[in-house]
Order: structure tokens, then sequence, then C-alpha cells
């Protein structure tokens, strides 16, 4: 099968796409009989369909990584990085970003209709891993007529991602980019319970069946400021917003947007997901190589846990680099600082690549 494709390396006509998988079997047995993956292409296929890079995203983060939709101009964190003659040079490579199975932005999750019911799944959405998540992505590659991998690049839970894809799928994958992130999960059930807790103070929460109820928007965004917070953007945001108020009000603004769009459920879909995430019981099954790029100001996965990390790679062989970027822009601002960690980039996928 040949795949979709954009006109070699144009990023400015970004069409949204949509695959769907059928009898979809997690690893707990559990079958989901609908599962639609979004997705977005930058780049054409080669005839030898092995010149493709999968393209993964955090947490709250969509599959709209680079370019732009038609008459609109809003790009993704990785738009300096992906594009002709970037770093990952779509006149070579089919760049395909897909919204991971769980999310918000196009791929099922609580909120589509359970075949079962007609109602949406709500609560009782099936428990999803990490290597749930990367399966749907590798069907969506054989739909796509990719046979095989250069490199997957993602960061934060895109880098779990990214990092998943190198234990499950080690013969299929060159290598991994896995930026602002770590091979394990952070937190445990108690980190699921406190996100519970906080959604279930809602009154429209109802367990998280609260779809003819009105939603629980306002509490969505409220807790969306406090992630934009821990994440850097007023950092981010300091030279186009220097007043305090209006600052205050830009990130207000910004997480009611993102709360319009993403579904309560997802968090806490893709946050049990998160919590039991391991790829590092599983590192001798890797034969990709790993670009591995932390932020100095990232408080989340802080530069100080690389030491561990690379050894870990070491002790089994891996073929790991690291680099350290130095940014105000905390954990998110990977884009932004992307001029500290370009030139690195753009030598790990000419290895791969030559």
């Amino acid at each position: 099968m040949s795949a979709p494709s954009l006109p070699s390396g144009r990023l400015d006509q970004v069409e949204k796409r949509t695959f769907l998988i059928r009898d979809f079997v997690l690893e707990n047995g559990v079958v989901m009989p609908e599962v639609t993956i979004a997705y977005e292409l930058y780049g054409a296929l080669d005839p030898g369909r092995r010149n493709a890079v999968l393209m993964t995203h955090g947490y709250t983060g969509s599959q709209h990584v680079a370019g732009t939709y038609p008459g609109e101009t809003t790009s993704g964190p990785w738009n300096s990085l992906i594009g002709p003659g970037k770093a990952i040079d779509t006149d070579k490579l089919l760049v395909v970003s897909s919204n991971m199975l769980g999310s918000s932005f196009g791929s099922s999750n609580a909120s589509f209709i359970e075949p079962a019911t007609g109602k949406p799944y709500g609560s009782r959405y099936p428990d999803i891993g990490l290597a749930d998540i990367v399966r749907a992505q590798r069907l969506l590659l054989d739909h796509l007529g990719v046979e095989h991998l250069v490199a997957v690049a993602g960061a934060s839970f895109g880098g779990y991602q990214a990092f998943q894809w190198a234990v499950s799928y080690p013969d299929f994958v060159d290598g991994i980019v896995a930026v602002a992130t770590a091979p394990k999960g952070r937190g445990g059930s108690a980190d699921v319970d406190r996100l519970v807790a906080r959604l279930a103070q809602d009154r429209n929460w109802n367990g998280g069946d609260y779809y003819d109820r009105g939603g629980v928007i306002d509490t969505t965004t409220a807790m969306r400021v406090d992630t934009l917070l821990s994440y850097g953007i007023e950092a981010q945001l300091a030279g186009a917003f220097p007043e305090p108020v209006a600052l205050a009000a830009e990130i207000e603004r910004q997480a009611r947007a993102w709360a319009r769009q993403f579904d309560a459920n997802s968090l806490v879909i893709l946050r049990r997901a998160a919590v039991r995430f391991d790829a590092v019981k599983d590192f001798a099954r890797v034969k990709a190589k790993v670009l591995y790029v932390l932020l100095t100001s990232d408080v989340l996965f802080p530069p100080a846990i690389a030491p561990d990390v690379m050894a870990r790679l070491a002790a089994v062989g891996i073929d790991a680099s690291y680099v350290e970027v130095e940014t105000d822009f905390g954990h998110s601002g990977y884009g932004r600082a992307s001029a500290g960690w370009e030139a690195p980039l753009r030598a790990f996928m000419q290895r791969l690549v030559a």
C-alpha cells in the first residue's frame, strides 16, 4: 500500500488524517472493537519504504508538531527542527506524527462512543499501557506502507513512547530521540489517585461520566494553569507579556483553550499508563541508537537524572549520546531552545541515514 503524502518537503498545507483499527487487542486481553488513530504526514515515503520518522507527543500535547494547516499560522514545538533542509529533513524523510491512543486530538479516548452501549466510554474506557499506544502506531505505519523507521522522536510522554518503541520493536527502528523525558515513569498509583481526587472536586465529575452533565472545563482549566506554570510558561511568555496581569491573563486564555479540546478522562487514562511505564527493565532488547536530551531548567526531568540513565544504557551496550541544553524555558521549552540542540540532532539523524 502506498502512503498518502504531501508534496515533498511542504509543510504549509498539513492535513488532519485518521486511521481505523478494528478489534484492537490490548496487552491485558481487552478487545476494543474500533480504535481511531489521528495523525499528520510531512514529506513522502520513498520507494524503499524505509525513510520514515515517527514523531510522538507529550502527555497533554497533540500530533501537530510542525507545519501549518491551510489558512492558519500555528505550528508545533518541533517546527524549527522538522522541514526542508532542517535537522529532520522532509525533503528526504516521511515524518509521521501520531496522536496517541487515549489522547484528545482525534484518537480514540473516553469521549468516543462505546459500541456495546452507544454511549461515551467515560469511566469504562479500557486500561491501556505504553505498549498498547506504540502497537497502535505500528499498525498505522503498516497501513501507510512503512517497512522500517529511521527514528522515533518525542519529548516528555513522547520520549516514553520513543523508549517503548526501542524495546517493543527493536528490529524496526534505527534510532530514538528522547527529549525532556526518562526511560521510566514518574510517580505511582498515589499520583493517579491525587489526580482523580482533584477532578472529583468538580460537581460534574460523576466518576468520569460527565458528558451529559456539562463537563468539567473550569476544573481542567485551573489544572492546566498549574501545569503550564510548572512547565515554564512564564519564562516563555515574559518577552511578549512583561506586565504580570497581562501575563496571567494570557496563561489563563491558553489554559482554557486547551481545556475546551482536551478530555479530562484522557488525563487519567494517560497518567495511569505513565506511572507504570518502565523501559529500563527491557534495555537489553534495545538495538537502536539513542540521543538523549535534557533541559537545565526542567523540574520534571532535571539533568541530575542523566548520569544514571546513561550508565544504564551503557551497561547493556547501547550506543547513546547525551545533550544538555542551557535554557530558562522549562520542561516544555525544547522547541524554543532548539538552537541549543539542533546541531547534535542533525548529526544524529545523518548517522542514521548514512
